[in-house]
């Protein structure tokens, strides 16, 4: 999610070198380029440090892995390459973007010419959603743009591939809404186009589950773990647009938006926004990011 307002300072580590995002370059032939073949992380870092960077570094592996992509750097060396580049931007709060690309090769989808992926982590200092859009909530459609079949790409494979989403949030733009909901073929709820979808019914926090297309995402988990706590009834569920529409509150999560209440979708208004699970929830989210990332 990037409902952020600007960035006002940018750097890029780029296979072993920091520098300024607009001097970092890789070759027009790499396939990430060409062809979308690569992965990637979105990560945010609070008090000069990451948030829980081993769990994005797991799915990182994962995701990698799936594809038959070799990684580079061990998971050392990338935790090494996200701690300079933090040191080195200087300031206390951003957002990373950890890319690894097939790399260089001939044209053509046959990946076997890609002898090396490059890595790079571009590090920005976010403004964040503005403290009127986390108190009134957002405008979200759901869009006819639909989620790639489970059974086509899985869900939990954060790929270079997001076309179908940036559709789908551009017809969000164009219907005045800040997010679209992308659903399956079978008309289920996925998710947004770059982040998760939570709903509030009968005191029961419900997510739609990764079989569903839903990405398995890292602040989605943190939410069901702090509504674990909280002793909240958390459960995955396949949910239908009228789930959506029909609902106490929704909410968003995402790790670069952390998490945003929504007001209506599609135009029907929600009974309550913020509600009471999602401010609860917003106390509970801050403070865990403190306590963790607290030198």
């Amino acid at each position: 999610m990037d409902f952020n307002k600007g960035v006002s300072k940018s750097l890029c580590w780029l296979n072993g070198k920091i520098m300024p995002t607009a001097q970092a370059c890789i070759p027009v032939s790499d396939h990430g380029l060409l062809y979308g073949d690569g992965v990637f992380e979105g990560i945010r870092f609070y008090q000069r440090r990451a948030f829980r960077l081993s769990e994005h570094l797991h799915r990182l592996r994962d995701s990698a892995a799936a594809i038959g992509l070799p990684l580079p750097l061990d998971r050392a060396a990338l935790e090494t390459a996200v701690a300079e580049l933090i040191e080195a931007i200087a300031v206390p709060e951003g957002y990373l973007r950890l890319v690894v690309t097939r790399g260089e090769g001939t044209m053509g989808i046959d990946p076997s010419s890609c002898k090396r992926g490059n890595v790079f982590i571009i590090a920005t200092q976010m403004e964040l959603v503005d403290a009127e859009k986390r108190q009134q909530g957002i405008r979200v459609i759901i869009a006819a743009t639909r989620r790639l079949p489970v059974d086509g790409l899985d869900p939990r494979i954060k790929s270079l591939n997001y076309l179908n989403h940036i559709l789908a949030r551009m017809e969000a733009g164009n219907a005045g809404a800040q997010e679209a909901i992308l659903l399956n073929a079978r008309g289920h709820v996925c998710e947004g186009s770059a982040d998760n979808v939570y709903i509030v019914r009968d005191h029961a926090l419900l997510t739609p589950p990764v079989s569903d297309g839903a990405l398995d995402g890292v602040t989605r988990r943190v939410v069901m773990e702090l509504a674990a706590q909280a002793g909240i009834a958390c459960r995955e569920e396949t949910l239908a647009p009228y789930d959506l529409y029909t609902a106490d509150e929704c909410f968003l999560t995402g790790t670069g938006a952390e998490l945003i209440p929504v007001r209506d979708i599609d135009g029907r208004l929600l009974r309550q926004c913020p509600g009471g699970v999602y401010l609860d929830l917003q106390v509970r989210f801050q403070a865990l990011i403190q306590w963790e990332t607290a030198a």
